[in-house]
């Protein structure tokens, strides 16, 4: 076994490398979802792999590096003269946080499991990590699972438990959830489908920097939701074969943005799944049920427009008791537990 770069070009394309870059990250993924065949929910699809994964943005650097054997198969997922058996994916941040890393996914094949290739890919990510001058490592992985035992064996610690939660729309009292919904004196919703267009980004911008209020560990700061970084993600949310339903709010008075949820769904609607992403209110704002009030908002407008979507999966820290009564007060329940981990070199 090797392991070796998969070539990440600055544009799609580039340089001639995206043939073999895109042969190389469908073996990286086809070796990640082989190794997490077991966890239930949403699978990640190959396009929001590549996005999400195997993709520069403005505000992180990737790198990605293959475990490759000795045997070439001639398909998918050879690089180089050879079957990609498992791998491991870097972010890195640029426009903020430059001392942290994120790894994801960092996976070996079942059927080359045990045989020390998963030991020998972290020791390789750490060298990385120290290559770019990077102190402190982050990653997640379920409480249930195997990955949670073999990163706390190498040293990392957990800092945050993060509960995944479901709403079964085909099960939900649609009539329950209308008469819960507040009716908030001095602020109007906005809903949009689709990436926002550049006459929202400003706002978009001002609303999504409430996610710095989130629990985190005291050595991670604030996201830069600046303009250029909330522009260049909407940009890439079709890239990743994906729609979104999103509901803002504002003040009546002047306008001013308040706060804001979103809802993703694949555009092939896989499995049924839709995907809560995040929902904030400003501070300013906060203590006027603003959050439950977007929340079903969005949701009506998902339920109108997405007939075939069955379940919504949320995820939230344990330690936000807040959002977590919003969801069971809407009927989410417990799907699974997830660890945040961390390992400071």
């Amino acid at each position: 076994m090797r392991i070796q770069p998969i070539p990440i070009p600055d544009r799609p394309g580039a340089g001639g490398t995206r043939p073999r870059e895109d042969d190389l990250v469908a073996g990286l993924h086809a070796a990640y979802t082989a190794a997490t065949a077991g966890i239930p929910g949403p699978g990640l699809s190959l396009a929001r792999f590549h996005r999400d994964v195997c993709a520069h943005t403005p505000s992180a650097r990737a790198e990605a590096w293959a475990l490759v054997d000795g045997e070439d198969d001639g398909g998918s997922g050879s690089g180089g003269g050879g079957k990609v058996a498992g791998g491991y994916a870097l972010s890195l941040p640029t426009s903020d946080n430059p001392h942290m890393a994120w790894i994801f996914p960092l996976a070996v094949r079942p059927e080359q499991q045990g045989h020390g290739h998963g030991s020998a890919l972290f020791e390789h990510a750490l060298d990385r990590l120290r290559a770019h001058g990077r102190s402190l490592l982050l990653t997640d992985t379920p409480v249930a699972g195997p990955g949670t035992p073999f990163a706390r064996a190498r040293g990392m610690t957990v800092g945050h438990v993060r509960a995944r939660n479901v709403l079964d729309l085909r099960t939900a009292d649609w009539t329950a959830l209308r008469a819960m919904c507040p009716q908030v004196e001095g602020y109007s919703l906005e809903s949009w489908i689709g990436p926002a267009t550049p006459g929202l980004l400003p706002d978009l911008a001002a609303v999504m920097a409430g996610m710095n209020d989130a629990p985190r560990d005291g050595d991670v700061g604030d996201i830069d939701y600046g303009i250029d970084r909330v522009r260049a993600y909407e940009e890439r949310i079709p890239d990743g074969e994906e729609t979104c339903y999103t509901t803002i709010a504002r003040r009546d008075r002047d306008g001013a943005p308040a706060g804001y949820t979103r809802i993703f769904v694949s555009t092939d609607r896989t499995g049924g799944w839709a995907d809560q992403g995040d929902t904030t209110v400003s501070r300013e704002h906060r203590g006027h049920r603003l959050g439950l009030a977007l929340k079903l908002a969005n949701l009506f407008l998902l339920r109108e427009h997405e007939p075939a979507i069955e379940r919504v999966i949320t995820w939230n820290a344990t330690s936000n008791a807040h959002m977590l009564a919003i969801n069971e007060a809407m009927g989410f329940v417990l799907f699974d537990e997830w660890n945040d981990l961390r390992l400071s070199l």
